[in-house]
């Protein structure tokens, strides 16, 4: 199916949203990478946790250690796929949290396939994250 240009890119609107908001005072703070890390935050800030997803492999991102004590999760994973006919290979799983009172905390995300026990995660995510008041 022959889709146009504009219908392409309407998926990524969103991801463009949120990066140009990503560096103004009190905006959201869009993180894609452990390169990313430590996280430096204002109380009330919201974060936006996107990372490379593929579910079709049987490999999930689970959250571990979700800084609680800092952080409150605004919803569950939001999954959107990469390819044009969004059946087949990869795309971003992306969280969304809320810094909800000052202090430090502990983000951990593993990917692993949910079956498998005993075996060495796939991809770690791990952070630190400070808020401040």
């Amino acid at each position: 199916m022959n889709r146009s240009p504009l219908a392409r890119c309407l998926p990524l609107v969103p991801l463009a949203l949120l990066a140009a908001c990503a560096h103004q005072p009190g905006g959201s703070l869009v993180v894609q990478q452990q390169e990313d890390c430590p996280l430096q935050m204002s109380n009330g800030q919201t974060l936006v946790l996107s990372l490379p997803s593929d579910p079709t492999s049987g490999y999930r991102w689970e959250i571990r250690e979700g800084a609680a004590n800092v952080l409150h999760s605004l919803g569950p994973e939001v999954y959107a796929a990469g390819s044009e006919d969004g059946l087949v290979g990869g795309g971003q799983s992306t969280w969304r949290f809320k810094a909800s009172a000052p202090g430090a905390g502990h983000l951990m995300l593993i990917s692993r396939r949910p079956w498998e026990t005993g075996i060495a995660p796939a991809d770690i995510f791990d952070c630190r994250v400070d808020v401040s008041p």
